[in-house]
């Protein structure tokens, strides 16, 4: 199978044209920037270069983004440019082409306000079916894109499945107060229990996406580790998430206290996979209690495959306060 691959250069599209090729397929990758795994250098606003991109494939993932990284450094207009016209060229493209298969990589972000509940309420349960309350650009022009995808499904019968993905940059917090209070790893392995995925999972999902997509049509999907917590604990995790991480996975207390660990005193919101796990059969390997069972072997923790892929950064700069500058 031939696969347009955008955004080939960042984290995610070159672990998928390295998962593709090692699958045997025909992976085309595509992006502004050069790289190994770019075989069309090329922005996804340009709908002629994408139309030379589509010819012959047969499916896509389309993974080219601006993300919220880039919230403070690019104008609104480029998140348009790219994440909506960007998006559209390729649904047309893929029309014209065929595609049996769109893959569109958005984002938890598009859940915006909805994942922050006021102090001491109840932490947010995210299922698909929470509305959408994007709370900068990034998240708007997501959402919109995901619109696209919809309307390109209903009007064309295009099969468009949308997968939500959680964390999985290896880059240290955007939040300084976090990175001032917790070893990074730390702070890694928490979020494990409720807004990370690794990214060899988040490859996973992708290729389970692009066999299904045909039969499935369109949905949209969380892409998150899957999470210990039911949707009984959210009081108690708005207000003692210790204790229900005690209670629902407690192996984890002696590894922390060895390491000099701590968790976070409340979590304000629980990514919940239970539909991608049902619709795609998709199993993701690396979950808290996997992490918990390797840092007692080793002191690393996640899959070869994000080691292969390591960090990218977002800017060709450096900032003097974090990895990039937050709006």
């Amino acid at each position: 199978m031939k696969v347009l691959v955008t955004g080939s250069a960042g984290h995610l599209g070159e672990a998928l044209m390295h998962t593709l090729k090692d699958a045997g397929h025909d992976p085309v990758g595509l992006d502004i920037n050069g790289s190994p795994a770019t075989t069309i250098v090329g922005s996804i606003a340009d709908r002629a270069c994408v139309a030379r991109a589509m010819q012959g494939v047969d499916a896509v993932c389309h993974a080219a983004t601006l993300h919220k990284p880039h919230v403070a450094t690019h104008g609104r207009q480029d998140f348009v440019d790219t994440n909506i016209t960007g998006t559209l060229n390729l649904l047309e493209e893929a029309v014209v082409a065929g595609v049996n298969a769109f893959v569109f990589t958005s984002t938890t972000s598009v859940f915006g306000s909805a994942l922050t509940p006021p102090a001491g309420a109840p932490a947010a349960w995210i299922t698909e079916d929470v509305a959408p309350v994007p709370k900068n650009i990034y998240g708007v022009t997501k959402a919109a894109a995901e619109n696209l995808c919809q309307l390109f499904h209903q009007k064309h019968g295009l099969p468009c499945l949308i997968l939500r993905t959680s964390r999985f940059f290896p880059e240290p917090d955007d939040n300084r107060e976090k990175r001032e209070a917790y070893d990074d790893a730390n702070l890694k392995a928490n979020e494990y229990l409720f807004r990370r995925v690794d990214i060899e999972d988040a490859v996973s999902a992708h290729m389970l996406a692009l066999d299904r997509a045909a039969a499935i049509g369109f949905n949209r999907y969380i892409i998150s580790a899957t999470t210990p917590f039911a949707p009984s604990d959210a009081a108690d995790l708005g207000t003692d998430a210790p204790k229900v991480v005690r209670r629902r996975a407690p192996a984890f207390e002696a590894e922390y206290t060895r390491r000099g660990w701590r968790m976070f005193p409340t979590i304000d919101r629980v990514y919940d996979n239970a539909r991608a796990r049902a619709d795609l059969g998709w199993r993701p390997v690396h979950d808290f209690a996997e992490i918990v069972a390797r840092l007692r072997q080793d002191d690393r923790f996640g899959s070869d495959l994000a080691r292969r892929i390591g960090a990218k950064g977002y800017h060709t700069e450096t900032f003097a306060d974090g990895p990039y500058p937050v709006d």
